[in-house]
């Protein structure tokens, strides 16, 4: 809702296809502290920081309402707000799949994530046509008050799932310690005997604060551990592909279709919103019902080729009802792309790298920033169709590329990646 809310308002506000690429862009400013926020909550608790960022958002909508309100609102305070919101908003995917993993057995992880998913392609779907249709009604102040009304709720929601840190891996957890006794009491060390023994659990005993190694150490071991773990590192390589050449194409830049190619309003731009929701939807929903069969590695590269096939088609359509029956396939193609993702990344992650494997996964959305910027000069000098051709056929490429550059991760049926 907030999202179609303010794009729309800064594209008629500003009549400029390029301030709606840096108003996009704004919201993917805080990337790059996306695998902090993953230390912190392996420190303190996914849902202590889930619930903290959930209170950000919360603030800044208000303070948005307040300014509709009086009449006092305008395209720069909506692009510094933006900005704010975009130092946070980027790890809240992240966080929140770090919660389902914390809460729910492996066996189960794929279910759970749809599930997950099907609350939040719901969601979209009715924010996407009542937000639409509240500013057009009442203004962008009544509007907004329900904004801030839904994040003060999902502030109290957030807070009361999951656990307060990390489930321990006692394996893990006690391996450096005992270790360390046995070495002093004159026994033979037999730490390397662990198979955590290269990333060593960085949580020490409660009354030796001062052993505890600092954030940058934690973060140092996460991107060490992603680094040496062929699937998660192809992984990595992917998200960053897709948030590069995809995610623009559909998010940011829709307002845009919808106002010059379309010739429609914020109701139709809603209309489509809630159409590739609902796509999504129904791929949540077949892969709760069905994701058990499923191999996530081949089905997560399957529906990565179709989902840039399907963008592709979106970039020729000329009329709104056509462009809602393809966008519904690429809601469909995502939400199949992105479910068996999250949840290979889940099941084949140790429980103590969760936070910190999911807060550099979403790091790779800071491929969005260069996309939307990159995106707003082309459309303008060639438009829409060349430059969303352009997108599809790079990004085609390079997710065959990286299929068979880690063919034996990624393909193979006995590979962890492809465990059902």
């Amino acid at each position: 809702m907030e999202t179609l809310i303010l794009g729309w308002y800064v594209l008629v506000e500003t009549r400029s296809v390029l301030m709606l690429t840096v108003f996009a862009s704004l919201l993917y400013i805080g990337t790059l502290l996306s695998p902090m926020f993953g230390v912190m909550g392996d420190r303190i608790g996914h849902r202590y920081v889930l619930s903290a960022m959930r209170a950000v958002y919360a603030a800044l909508a208000t303070t948005l309402m307040t300014l509709a309100f009086t009449g006092a609102l305008n395209p720069v305070q909506v692009l510094a707000i933006a900005a704010v919101m975009g130092l946070v908003r980027p790890s809240d995917t992240g966080m929140r799949i770090a919660l389902v993993g914390e809460t729910m057995p492996a066996p189960q992880l794929m279910g759970a994530m749809s599930i997950q998913r099907t609350t939040q392609d719901s969601a979209r779907i009715a924010g996407a046509l009542t937000g639409a249709g509240l500013v057009a009604t009442l203004g962008m102040g009544p509007a907004y008050s329900v904004v801030a009304s839904l994040y003060a709720i999902s502030v109290l929601l957030t807070f009361k799932t999951g656990g307060s840190r990390a489930a321990p891996n006692p394996g893990a957890d006690t391996a450096g310690v005992s270790a360390g006794l046995r070495t002093a009491s004159g026994e033979r060390e037999t730490a390397e005997a662990q198979p955590q023994a290269r990333f060593p659990q960085t949580a020490v005993a409660a009354g030796d604060a001062s052993a505890r190694p600092s954030p940058w150490r934690d973060l140092k071991e996460g991107l060490a551990y992603v680094r040496t773990t062929p699937h998660l590192l192809a992984v990595m390589c992917l998200a960053f592909l897709f948030n590069l050449t995809a995610f623009p194409l559909f998010h940011g830049l829709l307002p845009y279709v919808v106002k010059e190619i379309y010739r429609t309003d914020q109701t139709g731009l809603g209309y489509l919103v809630a159409s590739t929701a609902f796509g999504a939807l129904l791929g949540a929903i077949a892969l709760s019902a069905r994701g058990g069969a499923i191999r996530p590695a081949r089905m997560m590269i399957v529906s990565c080729v179709a989902w840039y096939a399907m963008l592709l088609a979106f970039a020729y359509t000329q009329h709104l009802a056509s462009g809602i029956a393809v966008l519904m396939l690429v809601g469909f193609t995502q939400c199949l792309c992105m479910i068996t993702m999250a949840a290979m990344l889940l099941r084949t992650t140790d429980v103590h790298f969760r936070g910190r494997v999911m807060g550099i996964r979403m790091l790779a959305v800071y491929g969005n920033l260069p996309g939307l910027l990159i995106a707003g000069p082309l459309i303008a000098r060639f438009g829409y169709p060349i430059t969303a051709t352009l997108y599809c056929v790079i990004g085609l490429a390079f997710t065959l590329l990286i299929a068979v550059r880690w063919r034996s991760h990624l393909w193979r049926l006995e590979a962890p990646a492809n465990t059902r």
